[in-house]
């Protein structure tokens, strides 16, 4: 008799424990499955500023930078203006045109920008880390950016690129301006331009009075681009 119960009592207890053996058991999978995604997440700083004061204008704009007299294209487009799906080639006035209607996640993350909403004066940097001429004239917009810090905002649009790539670039060139990514190349379809790089300047209501798609743009250039379509002078 005393068999039968301890025999009983055994089964008993090992039956209790299958579960709580099931769930441990279980749960040895977790730190495995989780791995993955937090090595993901522990990338290096960005070297990039972050987004959230694009909508703001500069400290000090010029005035003239926001009339479409002073210093702005403001004349009928050219037959390259932007729009026309033969105008990639050459530097051209935009005749006035508004941003497209695009939102773009900011390089650092946080909430998106509306381009619209990105005041202006401005000058937009389309570029991308396998792109020679962009590589060259990018430390030439970090110095236009801190040059004119208080009345030009310059902004740069990753695209068509590795998070990787981008990364090391700002790294290594010292480019520390806030950087969208357009990864679906969505901003340069709306534009109707394939040239890399392609610099946009933009006046402070918002409009795109030039869009230079000529090549690496140095120093020289980029302060005479911005004093005529922008009305800005960037200090020497």
């Amino acid at each position: 008799m005393n068999r039968l119960l301890t025999g009983a009592l055994h089964r008993r207890i090992a039956l209790l424990a299958l579960p709580l053996a099931l769930f441990v058991g279980g749960c040895t999978t977790s730190p495995t499955d989780d791995a993955a995604p937090r090595s993901a997440a522990a990338e290096r700083p960005s070297p990039f500023k972050d987004c959230a004061a694009l909508g703001a204008p500069p400290a000090s704009s010029s005035p003239a930078a926001a009339s479409t007299g002073a210093g702005a294209a403001s004349g009928t487009p050219s037959p390259g203006a932007a729009g026309s799906p033969d105008a990639g080639a050459t530097g051209t006035a935009a005749g006035g045109q508004e941003l497209p209607a695009l939102t773009l996640a900011c390089f650092t993350g946080g909430a998106p920008v509306a381009l619209r909403d990105l005041a202006g004066p401005a000058v937009i940097n389309v570029w991308a880390s396998w792109c020679g001429p962009c590589r060259k004239e990018l430390p030439a917009f970090q110095r236009l950016s801190e040059r004119t810090g208080g009345q030009l905002r310059v902004v740069g649009v990753n695209t068509r690129d590795s998070r990787s790539g981008a990364q090391s670039i700002g790294e290594d060139f010292g480019v520390r301006f806030p950087v969208l990514v357009d990864q679906g190349d969505a901003l340069q379809r709306e534009l109707r331009r394939n040239a890399f790089p392609l610099t946009l300047f933009v006046d402070a209501r918002g409009r795109i009075r030039h869009i230079d798609s000529t090549g690496a743009l140095d120093d020289t250039q980029l302060a005479a681009l911005v004093r005529q379509h922008l009305g800005v002078a960037v200090p020497a």
